[in-house]
């Protein structure tokens, strides 16, 4: 008989999910360049609007720590937008359900994600200011989820954030999954901002994901 667990409390660190997709960190350098290659280049008014959500978000954080629907909408809603990740040919979901069946030890792992799904190609994580649930604790879930990639010839890329600092995640589910990590970008370095560089890696996978909706209609998670 098949089991059912949640996610949530099945898969709790990299070990897990490891171990129960076979799923390995890649030696190939060259696996995840969009984070470090030819990023596209920022105007004088988007680096003006980045440096207006920085000031803006640190204002806000200053009073108190932030749930994730206020870092969504002071952070991550203005950053898609400058990426151009609202437009055609993109599509925004919530609330994602997603379904994994781990054939040898006739499981079914079942959960919800509080996160923004565009197109299938990128999940967004977003956790609270100032949680206890530290990177290492969200990056297996959000993992877990990106392997339901519906197209598994189109690699799939993540983002966890929690308005003081961004990581991208990149992941192949074609054969033997593998998978990738950027830096970490921080929002507290006090004289640089680093939400010029989140920018533009947004802007960069915004264009892959164009041409790869371009060539292959993408299919749905149910």
């Amino acid at each position: 008989m098949i089991q059912t667990y949640p996610i949530s409390k099945t898969i709790t660190t990299l070990a897990d999910l490891e171990q129960r997709f076979n799923l390995s960190p890649t030696n190939n350098e060259q696996f995840f360049r969009e984070w470090q290659e030819n990023l596209p280049k920022l105007t004088s008014q988007e680096k003006e609007n980045l440096d207006q959500i920085k000031r803006r978000f640190e204002r806000h954080r200053k009073q108190n720590s932030l749930a994730e629907g206020v870092i969504n909408q002071l952070l991550i809603s203005p950053l898609l937008t400058l990426a151009g990740l609202y437009d055609d040919p993109f599509y925004l979901t919530t609330e994602a359900s997603v379904e994994l069946e781990v054939e040898e030890k006739k499981e079914i792992l079942r959960g919800r994600i509080d996160t923004l799904i565009i197109s299938q190609q990128l999940w967004i994580l977003i956790i609270e200011s100032k949680s206890t649930i530290a990177f290492t604790v969200a990056l297996p879930q959000i993992m877990t989820y990106m392997l339901a990639n519906p197209n598994p010839e189109i690699p799939v890329y993540g983002l966890i954030g929690n308005g003081d600092e961004f990581m991208f995640i990149k992941m192949s589910t074609s054969g033997v999954p593998q998978y990738d990590l950027s830096n970490i970008y921080s929002l507290l370095l006090p004289h640089k901002n680093q939400l010029y560089d989140v920018c533009r890696i947004l802007k960069q996978i915004a264009n892959i994901m164009a041409i790869n909706l371009k060539d292959k209609p993408t299919k749905t998670i149910n």
